[in-house]
Parts: structure tokens; C-alpha cells; sequence
């Protein structure tokens, strides 16, 4: 899952929320560091990830991306999910995708100075570019990936993937909503874990 899921799985809890965003800047144990609830969000992210990854229909269609992107194709089909949330949002959300988006950068910039370095680093130029609203159009796509590929170890191959999504785009979508609709009732049963803990 990329940014926009994982903000939309953490629930109605705005401390969730920015632990699931800032989740990948923090390893280990280091999430002990923050409060309560950002360490829920970040291990929620962790959750989230696990299952998203073991997921078969995950499997089935990272294999579309693998001959050009080999063991980062899992990157690939995770941004392309937030292009398919972003086109189905009023299936999963009865609040506009705009208003959410800017929810979420509020409460990120309200909490700037609690945030990882390596974050601090792209929010202000996510969210000046407008990058979650940006995975609607095909465009803003190729430029995500265009720019992960610069800064990460992800190959230079996003001609490559913006033709596979087009080919294949309805299939996508279809195991989209499926793999979907999975997730959203395994991040709650998470987050119903964090309020109401089993007795040990």
C-alpha cells in the first residue's frame, strides 16, 4: 500500500494517521518512541504491509510488473492501488477525496516537528506538487514513479509500467476491489485490537 491507502485504513483517529504515514521512517523498536496512538498507526502500517504483501491477488498481479522491475514490482502495483482507491473513493468514503487529502496535510503540517527527518524532508514538496491527489490522473503516476526512481533504488522503468496499467487496467481494477474490500476489514480488526486489547 502506498501513502493515500494507508491513510485511509487508519480509521477516523488523526494520531493514527500520521504513525501510519510516517511508519516507513521508523524501524524497529524506534516507534517506541512516539505517543500511544502514532505507535498503534505505525504498527498498524506494519500489519497493513504484511498482509498486503502475503495477499495472492498482491502475487498475481506484481507479476505483471516483474520482467522490468524484478523484486520492486510490488513497489509499482502498491502506487497504482492509490490510483485505484482514488478512482473507486466513493465507493469507500462518503467525504470528497479533496477533502480528505487536505485533512490529512493538515493534521501533518500541525504535527511537523514530531516527524522523521527523511519526511520533513518531502512533505512540504508532497504536498505543494499535491503528489495524493496526483495518483488520479495516469500522468501523476509516471511522475511518482519517475521521481521514486531517482531517490530510490526502484529502476527507471515507468514507461514500462504506465503501459502494463493501461493494458491491463479493468483487470487491475476488478482485484483491486477485491484485495480491497479484504483489507479494509483486516485494518479494522487492527485497529479494534488497539481499543479493545485480548486478555493475555
Amino acid at each position: 500500500m502506498n501513502f493515500l491507502a494507508h491513510l485511509y485504513l487508519s480509521g477516523n483517529d488523526d494520531d493514527i494517521k500520521i504513525g501510519n504515514f510516517i511508519a516507513d521512517s521508523v524501524k524497529g523498536k524506534a516507534y517506541q518512541n512516539y505517543s500511544p496512538k502514532i505507535q498503534q498507526g505505525i504498527l498498524l502500517h506494519r500489519k497493513i504491509d504484511e498482509f498486503t504483501d502475503k495477499h495472492q491477488i498482491t502475487k498475481h498481479l506484481s507479476a505483471l510488473f516483474k520482467s522490468n522491475y524484478s523484486r520492486h514490482s510490488g513497489i509499482v502495483l502498491d502506487v497504482f492501488y492509490d490510483h485505484f482507491l482514488s478512482m473507486n473513493w466513493e465507493r469507500y468514503s462518503d467525504s470528497p477525496l479533496d477533502t480528505f487529502i487536505g485533512h490529512c496535510y493538515k493534521i501533518l503540517l500541525e504535527n511537523f516537528f514530531i516527524l522523521p527527518p527523511q519526511i520533513k524532508k518531502f512533505l512540504p514538496i508532497m504536498i505543494a506538487k499535491n503528489r495524493l491527489s496526483s495518483y488520479s490522473k495516469i500522468e501523476g503516476l509516471e511522475s511518482a514513479l519517475s521521481i521514486m526512481a531517482k531517490h530510490t533504488s526502484l529502476p527507471d522503468q515507468s514507461s514500462f509500467a504506465i503501459d502494463v496499467l493501461k493494458k491491463n487496467y479493468q483487470l487491475i481494477n476488478q482485484h483491486f476491489i477485491l484485495f480491497f474490500d479484504e483489507l479494509i476489514r483486516h485494518a479494522e480488526k487492527e485497529i479494534d485490537l488497539f481499543i479493545k486489547p485480548a486478555f493475555v
